[in-house]
């Protein structure tokens, strides 16, 4: 007769077989997308409308997809005005909520606490709320539209607000105020604690937030498609609406496109994913 605890165990190994299975099934699911963009990007576009789930088409392999591509649109330009775009406000975002976070967690005045309240209320504010007024202020009375910098300051604003949220986080729990007092009995003032001390310790936070608001800036579609209306201002996911027709679409060159898009993206990932489970870890082991 089965004893209680080899029925648990039992039950325990078919329960953790069948965790397996599902996110087995969840992962196929996840990446079939992905897998059909590296099948199809190498066909012509007569063998995927005809079978897009055949590994080679029956014209055989091409890369002719890739250069026509990038010819069609303008890609070198699109990249690095979208290259520039996400660098810049990332970069912007990444100092600003940094310093504002560590005057928030380090200074108990009611001010700070007010402004880290509004800065989490604005949060679940819905872009498409604000996108229409924003526009019309920009475009019709500032007349700043079509300008990359326009961009940048929109992006940095809009993503400021959780960049500090986490980085708040961060400096209270990984960053000791002892280490402060010693920094300032060596005779360091504030801005140099900041990034001789402070600043350096928050490498797994920057890789995270890094890598959340390149991603967001890259492939945002949305906020460029509002701001740049020149057509030598475009983004990259601008840039690849000019292959899709009115009556008919060039899949081969959509997804070629894709694939280009997605590489900066996917390199910028490979080198800080240590950075990043780091970052995700250490609040768990501490």
């Amino acid at each position: 007769m089965e004893t209680l605890n080899e029925k648990a165990a039992r039950n325990a190994k078919i329960a953790g077989v069948l965790k397996i299975i599902l996110l087995i099934v969840l992962f196929i699911l996840f990446i079939f997308p992905f897998v059909l963009v590296i099948i199809n990007v190498f066909k012509v576009k007569a063998d995927i409308t005809t079978d897009p789930l055949a590994l080679v088409g029956a014209h055989g392999f091409t890369l002719q997809n890739f250069p026509n591509a990038m010819n069609k649109m303008a890609f070198w330009r699109s990249f690095a005005n979208s290259a520039c775009i996400t660098i810049f406000s990332t970069v912007f975002t990444l100092l600003l909520a940094a310093m504002t976070a560590y005057v928030i967690v380090r200074n108990k005045w009611k001010a700070c606490g007010a402004l880290f309240g509004l800065m989490i209320a604005s949060m679940v504010i819905p872009f498409q709320v604000l996108m229409i007024p924003l526009v019309s202020l920009y475009g019709g009375i500032l007349g700043v539209l079509n300008h990359r910098a326009t961009l940048i300051f929109m992006h940095v604003g809009f993503s400021l607000s959780m960049a500090t949220f986490m980085f708040h986080g961060a400096i209270n729990t990984n960053v000791p105020i002892a280490l402060e007092e010693a920094a300032k009995i060596d005779g360091c003032n504030r801005w140099q604690t900041f990034w001789k001390i402070v600043f350096p310790l928050l490498k797994p936070t920057i890789a995270t937030v890094a890598i959340i608001d390149a991603m967001a800036f890259w492939n945002d579609y949305l906020l460029p498609s509002l701001v740049l209306a020149k057509k030598e201002l475009y983004t990259i996911p601008i840039a690849t609406q000019i292959f899709y027709g009115t009556y008919s679409t060039d899949i081969g060159l959509v997804m070629a496109a894709l694939l280009l898009a997605m590489l900066p993206i996917l390199i910028l990932y490979v080198f800080l994913q240590r950075y990043i489970v780091e970052g995700v870890t250490s609040g768990a082991v501490k």
